[in-house]
């Protein structure tokens, strides 16, 4: 199978692809670098998903973006320095590869940011993603995987969040982008036949996570005697997903939209354990064995208080079965990180 995936030198992209190269798949990498973190942590991800298949071996590690392009040109892996809001550059992929399934992991990411840059990110988010749609239709191809966030049930004060939950009150732009992009997908299933699963992530974390993101984030300032933003009273939660449970719930989706037709479903993949702000801070102090110093501050516009996701749909649909807790995939990142 020949899969395009959108934003596959990312974080949870890098993961994927790296996992269906394992199994004999081809991948086409459609990724445009941007500049929201160092575009040199993409091309370490990248080098990274491809060093550990048996067809790929880089003895360069300091690389740019060009030379990385040029050399991931294979029967199986091709990488396409390729903004999705180009509609013209994305032709040009779709005209050059047979594809099968699309996974849409692009984004312009972050709850913060969107405040600051709401019309970019409809730009990106809901425009790009209809770009790739469009091509769909055109070529024809039937199957498609979309990122969708947590973030959408904004402060839900039903616990734990179901799909069937309102979300017609998002608290961020980009809550409200994937929210657009969830009912815009239906659009384009019901009229032209699009079968597609729209997966709602809740705060991925693991090795490779992006650097802006929480976890990360503290766990390099606590390592490095930096005072971390501790924002509220730290009872804020989050439902922390380790990144090789969301891998199995897109491959496991991937699997039910190669086995059946007339698709349009919303999952959660969570891993249905809240975790506050506080122990979280706790959890990566023990790991590493230094004691936060915390920079009090108010909340910020667009956090939401807390999320929690209801798995049995997705259960009950694909399979999906978390593994690892929160404890576990804490110890996993600090090794990662304490390496890198």
């Amino acid at each position: 199978m020949t899969y395009l995936i959108t934003g596959a030198s990312g974080f949870i992209g890098s993961h994927l692809a790296q996992h269906l190269l394992r199994n004999g798949h081809s991948v086409i990498n459609v990724d445009n670098f941007d500049s929201f973190y160092d575009y040199k942590i993409k091309i370490r991800n990248t080098l990274e998903s491809l060093q550990q298949s048996s067809h790929f071996s880089f003895s360069e590690k300091d690389i740019d973006i060009n030379t990385l392009v040029n050399s991931t040109r294979s029967e199986r892996y091709h990488l396409y320095y390729q903004d999705i809001r180009d509609r013209t550059g994305l032709k040009t992929v779709f005209e050059n590869h047979s594809v099968d399934m699309v996974i849409h992991l692009a984004a312009l990411a972050g709850v913060r940011p969107s405040i600051d840059r709401p019309l970019e990110y409809e730009e990106v988010n809901i425009r790009g993603t209809m770009n790739l749609w469009e091509l769909c239709r055109d070529f024809k191809i039937q199957k498609f995987i979309c990122a969708s966030s947590s973030s959408v049930y904004g402060n839900n004060e039903k616990i734990p969040f179901s799909e069937t939950d309102s979300v017609d009150q998002p608290i961020s732009p980009y809550a409200a982008t994937k929210k657009s992009v969830e009912t815009l997908g239906h659009v384009y299933h019901h009229l032209y036949a699009i079968d597609m699963i729209q997966l709602r992530f809740f705060t991925v974390y693991g090795p490779r996570q992006r650097p802006d993101l929480a976890i990360h984030k503290f766990t390099k300032m606590i390592s490095g005697q930096q005072e971390i933003p501790f924002y509220g009273d730290g009872t804020t939660s989050r439902d922390y997903t380790y990144i090789d449970d969301i891998i199995d719930g897109i491959l496991k989706s991937i699997e039910y939209l190669q086995t059946h037709t007339q698709v349009y479903e919303i999952l959660n993949l969570g891993e249905n354990q809240v975790i506050q702000l506080d122990e979280m801070v706790t959890t990566i102090e023990e790991e590493l064995g230094i004691k936060a110093r915390k920079n009090y501050l108010p909340l910020q516009q667009g956090d939401v208080m807390k999320t929690h996701a209801n798995i049995d749909k997705a259960k009950a649909m694909i399979g999906y079965q978390p593994k690892v807790n929160f404890q576990n995939g804490i110890k996993r990142f600090v090794e990662w990180f304490l390496k890198n």
